[in-house]
């Protein structure tokens, strides 16, 4: 059945397209997986699945279509049987359910007119408070629907009619949560600011500093950011676990799980942060240690990063690239995170060395596809100037480059004597003015004839600065 649904048009197409495609099975039983989400998260999540792997895609597609029948999103539960048509036409879900479209279509046009009409209404009685919650009945009802452009239209439409600063922080809550929908991060970003920088006191902004910090990292990580999402993730409070919904929204899961804190920030986190960072900030925050607990290998990767293990720790993460190429969020920028944490293993490796075989690195470090060879790889760094080494073709050696250590304890004194000549100068200017009267007081206030002391201390001073030239 894999071999067919590999080569069924709907995956020759993706090939042709460039899409990701994985053959492998993942780690994580789907059920399992997919019971971390609900709401829009969910279908885009089993969507994206059945689009990219070939071993599971007929049971995600099969859950995403039973999935969005029970929604109101027509055009997707369409599109999905489309698709799901061209991968296993002889399924009983691969055929379109016509009858319950034209139906669920003109129980969704009822309900739009319906929504419009109370909207117009209370308009037209100038109610803020019902004008609000009309507005937001109709969010909630394109946001259902799919339409995120008319939804984040009607959530805006809600700031002119909030009287407290919670409806605000609600509303703007709403406008992240659809712009995230949309895969819109540079307006996610600045809704998050807005958020952040929201009136609340107390419990209420307590409660969404955990909702800031992981979306935020979730939008710093989307838009190629790594440290600033590293940041944000690992000081995601734990009280994001067990948060109460806010603006109506679990944000746990139907944005982003705990399981995806774990893996975004501590990959983040070892592509972008060295060993001494990794241990202090990560390894020792006991917030963060909450999440890891979720995702043990991604604590044992980053321990045996920290402890010079480069080669074991890239073999526990080249072991679950098929589990995060099927992640809607992370498989876009996977390639890089993965071949950061390649290069910076290979870096801090060769450090101690005055020169290793390629046929050493090439056992420890083993090619995962993206260069022919390790002399490639290793070549690509030098000409980049990440690894400071050359390479020796003949004796198949990787020579790190003579260095004069005389050289660099001169020219550490030279730096240090410089920076002492320039402290010198200073101190001695300053006593040479001092001497010379140049001083302006600080004190404040008047005196006894009214005028400024400042005024008077300046004046005093170029008085004796023009007698000494002459003035």
């Amino acid at each position: 059945m894999d071999s067919n649904v590999e080569q069924s048009p709907f995956f020759q197409h993706q090939k042709a397209k460039g899409a990701i495609v994985v053959k492998d099975p993942p780690k994580f039983d789907l059920e399992s997986y997919i019971s971390n989400y609900d709401g829009a998260a969910r279908l885009d999540r089993l969507h994206h699945i059945g689009a990219s792997s070939t071993y599971l895609a007929i049971d995600a597609y099969r859950m995403a279509i039973a999935e969005a029948k029970r929604g109101k999103n027509v055009k997707l539960y369409l599109d999905l049987t489309e698709d799901f048509s061209t991968i296993a036409p002889n399924d009983p879900m691969a055929s379109t359910d016509m009858a319950w479209a034209e139906q669920k279509n003109r129980a969704v046009k009822e309900e739009q007119d319906k929504l419009e009409h109370e909207l117009k209404s209370y308009k037209n009685n100038l109610i803020k408070e019902s004008i609000r919650m009309g507005n937001e009945d109709l969010g909630h009802f394109y946001y259902a629907c799919g339409d995120w452009t008319n939804a984040h239209k009607a959530y805006y439409r809600m700031r002119e009619h909030c009287t407290s600063n919670k409806h605000l922080a609600d509303m703007t809550l709403r406008l992240v949560y659809v712009t995230i929908a949309q895969k819109a991060w540079m307006g996610a970003q600045s809704h998050l600011l807005k958020v952040d920088g929201s009136q609340l006191k107390g419990d209420e902004k307590t409660k969404l500093e955990p909702i800031v910090s992981a979306c935020s990292g979730l939008a710093h990580m989307c838009t190629g950011n790594l440290l600033e999402a590293a940041n944000a993730f690992i000081h995601t409070s734990p009280l994001y676990l067990t948060l109460e919904p806010a603006a109506g929204i679990r944000w746990q899961r139907e944005v982003i799980s705990g399981n995806d804190v774990a893996v975004y920030g501590g990959l983040c986190a070892l592509a972008s942060m060295d060993r001494s960072e990794l241990q202090q900030q990560v390894l020792s925050n006991n917030d963060f240690r909450n999440f890891l607990e979720l995702e043990p290998h991604i604590r044992r990767a980053i321990s045996l990063f920290c402890n010079s293990k480069y080669s074991a720790c890239l073999e526990v993460l080249e072991g679950y690239r098929t589990d995060y190429l099927l992640d809607i969020h992370l498989s876009k920028v996977l390639p890089t995170i993965y071949s950061r944490i390649r290069t910076k293993s290979i870096v801090q490796y060769f450090i101690p060395f005055s020169c290793v075989t390629l046929d050493e690195m090439n056992q420890k470090f083993q090619l995962t596809g993206e260069y022919a060879s390790i002399e490639e790889e290793l070549e690509d760094m030098i000409n980049n100037n990440i690894l400071d080494a050359r390479i020796d073709l003949v004796d198949r050696l990787l020579i790190s480059p003579p260095t004069n250590p005389r050289y660099n304890v001169h020219s550490d004194a030279l730096a240090m004597a410089e920076q002492y000549d320039h402290t010198l100068r200073l101190r001695l200017t300053r006593l040479n003015m001092l001497s010379a009267g140049l001083e302006v007081r600080t004190d404040k206030g008047y005196n006894k004839e009214g005028t400024s002391t400042l005024s008077e201390g300046l004046g005093a001073s170029l008085r004796g600065l023009g007698s000494r030239m002459g003035f």
